[in-house]
C-alpha cells in the first residue's frame, strides 16, 4: 500500500513546494538517507534517531505527503521505504535529483550503531520465529517471505519501467503461478519454466482458473537449456536455491533482450542458519553488493531497488538490472 501525494496533480507549485518542505529539515534528509538499503517501521526508526515515535511519525507524514516515502502493511505493521522517483512526472526530475545528493550524505555514528541495534533485533525475531513457526516449515519458503508479501512492490517496480508495445516477459521458477496473472495483463507473451512437475501443474490450474490465453509453461532447467530471450525476466525467490549464484545470474542475463531487464527479488543477507534445513536454502540472502557486482560482471547495469523489511525479521530486496540498448551491436 502506498501514501499517495495529498496535493492535486495540476499543481505544480505546490507539489514542489510540499518536496522542498520535506528536504528542508536535516532529520528528514538523513530517514531518506537510511532508507535508501532498507525499509523500517516508525518504531524502528524513532529508535535508530532517538526521538519520540510521535516525532517520527510526523517526519514520515511529511515526506509521504511529498511523494518521496510509500507504505507497506504487514498485518497491524506498517513499513517505510522510499518511494521511487517518476522522471515524467512533476517534481521527477527534483526527486531524483534530491536522492542524488542524500545517498552522498555520510551518517552520524549514533545513527549508524542505532541501524545495527535495529537489525541484531530483527535477527532475533527472526530466530524466535524460527522456533514458533519450526513444526509447520516443511521446507516451505512462504512461511518466512511469500508472495503476498513483496508482490506489489514488485510490480510497483516493474510499472515504473518502460517496456515496448509488444513486449515479452520470463518467469523463472514461477511455483504455483501466483504471479502470472498480473504478467499477463502487462506483456503481450509470458513464459514461464519450472524443474519441479508438481508446481509447473499448479501453475497451469492458474492459468486455465484465470484464462490466461498469453502464457506458455515449460518443464525445463532454464539454465541448462537455451530458452529464447524475453524483455523482462523475472526471478522471485529463486536464486538462493542455485548452487552457484553468480553464473546463474549471468546465464539470466543471456536470456534478457537488449534493452529489457532482469528483475530478481531476494532475501538480504541474514545468519540464520535454520533456514538451510527448514526451508532448503543453498543461501542466506544475499549482500546488495554482491547481487550488483555479478550482475555487472554479466552486462548489466543497475537500476531501481526496493527494500521490505517483515515483521518476521527478514529483509527482501527488489532489483533491477537492465541489458544496455548497445547490445544489439554484439547480437547481429
Amino acid at each position: 500500500m502506498n501514501m499517495r501525494v495529498s496535493v492535486a496533480p495540476d499543481d505544480t507549485c505546490e507539489l514542489l513546494a510540499a518536496v522542498c518542505k520535506a528536504a528542508g529539515d536535516a532529520l528528514r534528509l538523513r530517514v531518506l538517507r537510511v532508507l535508501a538499503h532498507d525499509s523500517f517501521g516508525v518504531l524502528e526508526l524513532a529508535q535508530i534517531f532517538a526521538i519520540g515515535q510521535s516525532g517520527m511519525s510526523h517526519h514520515l507524514k511529511v515526506l509521504a505527503q511529498a511523494g518521496l516515502v510509500a507504505t507497506r502493511r504487514e498485518g497491524n505493521a506498517i513499513f517505510y521505504r522510499r518511494a521511487l522517483p517518476q522522471p515524467d512526472r512533476t517534481g521527477g526530475a527534483l526527486h531524483i535529483a534530491l536522492l542524488d545528493e542524500v545517498d552522498r550524505l555520510e551518517l552520524p555514528a549514533p545513527v549508524q550503531d542505532g541501524v545495527c541495534r535495529v537489525h541484531e533485533q530483527r535477527a532475533a525475531a527472526s530466530h524466535e520465529f524460527f522456533v514458533r513457526m519450526a513444526e509447520k516449515f516443511q521446507a516451505q519458503q512462504d512461511l518466512i517471505a511469500g508472495l503476498p508479501q513483496y508482490g506489489d512492490s514488485v510490480l510497483a517496480l516493474l510499472d515504473t519501467l518502460s517496456w515496448p508495445e509488444k513486449a515479452t516477459a520470463l518467469e523463472i521458477g514461477p511455483g504455483d503461478g501466483s504471479f502470472l496473472p498480473e504478467l499477463a495483463r502487462r506483456f503481450r507473451h509470458v513464459t514461464a519454466v519450472d524443474n519441479n512437475p508438481a508446481m509447473l501443474e499448479q501453475a497451469n490450474q492458474r492459468c486455465v482458473e484465470h484464462q490466461l490465453q498469453n502464457v506458455t509453461l515449460k518443464l525445463a532447467d532454464a539454465l541448462a537449456e537455451s530458452e529464447a530471450a524475453a524483455d523482462c525476466v523475472i526471478v522471485n525467490m529463486v536464486l538462493h536455491h542455485f548452487e552457484q549464484p553468480e553464473t546463474a545470474i549471468g546465464r539470466l542475463a543471456r536470456l534478457v533482450n537488449p534493452g529489457g531487464g532482469l528483475l530478481l527479488t531476494e532475501l538480504c543477507n541474514h545468519d540464520q542458519k535454520w533456514a538451510r534445513e527448514a526451508c532448503g536454502d543453498l543461501w542466506l540472502g544475499f549482500e546488495q553488493d554482491d547481487l550488483a557486482r555479478w550482475a555487472e560482471a554479466a552486462g548489466l547495469l543497475s537500476g531501481e531497488s526496493l527494500y521490505i523489511g517483515l515483521r518476521n525479521g527478514f529483509q527482501i530486496q527488489v532489483r533491477h538490472f537492465a541489458k544496455p540498448v548497445e547490445d544489439r551491436l554484439t547480437h547481429r
